[in-house]
């Protein structure tokens, strides 16, 4: 009795062990289906289990041990919007639980000329596309709660990498941008630009001027000081930069290249051509970095109220306090444009 009560026992516990192996097998080991070290999914906000299934699907090896976990584990009925992180090799149960973990995105931008470019950098890196993103940052009622305007609302924006979440929404995301833009403006800053008896936004206003006219951080005070002074005796701005954004507004072309000003682009009859306007444009014609904006605000010392591109120092700017000696730096860039054939 003892020996069939045994082996019964022993049968019965070699078959526990091959539903282990089995479950262990189907369950607990490699269930993807990509060569990558990993790859991120991403589930649009509003998506259901069967929309989940068809975009993880290409991506995993045995979608139905994948269901039976994702069903044992509840998630049919708790499907989360998010970018998911999968790794090669995680297994049915890994999988279900990369599926409830949105991970974040590293969002970075620098260098943008406008708005628009800026809503389409960003729209390739979050969910909402960049009709969206336009739409919600050129709102009236946040325009008008925030003291910003169509044209000056990207002031708003500073260069940097900014960690959210895919799915976030225009909404919060531009909250997040409000929040950085006011964190930036410290009570030091703000008192600097209050003492050059200029707002926030026309400092960075000021600094996208800067930004354009040189690439050089150890002339950007001087280039501020020369337009500082400028605007304290009411001198036109006079910033080439600001002809070529207004040309490229006007064509509504921002991708052409336009290397020299032409006499006649001095009239061009834009609210952001600063030869025909006094005081800044209405709003930045670029996005500054930081360094743009602290020259501003730290501006050089000086009695300069031109400079002009050198051409024994390529990069860096002659500067003068006649126009006299200005008008000497200017026939020397001029002829050496001539001379490299620059029309445009």
């Amino acid at each position: 009795m003892n020996t069939k009560r045994n082996t019964i026992f022993k049968v019965l516990a070699i078959a526990f062990l091959l539903i282990v192996i089995v479950v262990f097998v189907k369950f607990f080991t490699s269930n993807t289906n990509f060569d990558k070290d990993e790859i991120y999914v991403q589930v649009p906000t509003g998506s259901n289990y069967t929309d989940v299934v068809k975009i993880i699907s290409p991506y995993i090896k045995n979608m139905y041990n994948f269901e039976f976990i994702a069903k044992l584990r509840s998630y049919p009925n708790n499907v989360k919007s998010g970018r998911f992180l999968f790794k090669k090799g995680m297994s049915a149960f890994q999988l279900v639980g990369a599926i409830r973990r949105n991970t974040p995105v590293k969002l970075a931008f620098n260098n943008q000329e406008r708005l628009e470019n800026l809503c389409e950098r960003v729209s390739s890196q979050i969910e909402p596309d960049t009709t969206k993103l336009l739409a919600t940052f050129r709102d009236t009622v946040f325009l008008r709660q925030n003291d910003f305007t169509k044209d000056n609302v990207f002031a708003m924006f500073l260069p940097n990498t900014y960690e959210v979440y895919w799915n976030i929404s225009a909404e919060k995301f531009r909250s997040k941008m409000l929040d950085e833009y006011k964190r930036f403006w410290t009570k030091e800053r703000i008192a600097k630009a209050d003492a050059l008896n200029l707002t926030p936004v026309q400092v960075i206003t000021l600094a996208s001027i800067v930004h354009k006219e040189t690439v050089k951080k150890s002339e950007r005070p001087t280039v501020a000081g020369v337009y500082l002074n400028r605007l304290n005796i009411g001198m036109p701005l006079q910033a080439d930069p600001t002809v070529i954004y207004a040309l490229k507004l006007r064509d509504k072309n921002f991708v052409q290249i336009i290397k020299r000003v032409l006499y006649n682009d001095l009239f061009i009859n834009s609210p952001f051509n600063t030869y025909q306007n006094i005081g800044l444009p209405p709003g930045p014609i670029a996005m500054p970095d930081v360094d743009a904006i602290d020259a501003v605000l730290n501006p050089t010392k000086h009695d300069y109220l031109y400079f002009c591109a050198s051409v024994e120092k390529f990069g860096y700017h002659e500067f003068a306090s006649t126009i006299t000696q200005h008008n000497v730096n200017a026939k020397k860039y001029a002829d050496w444009l001539n001379a490299q054939g620059t029309k445009r």
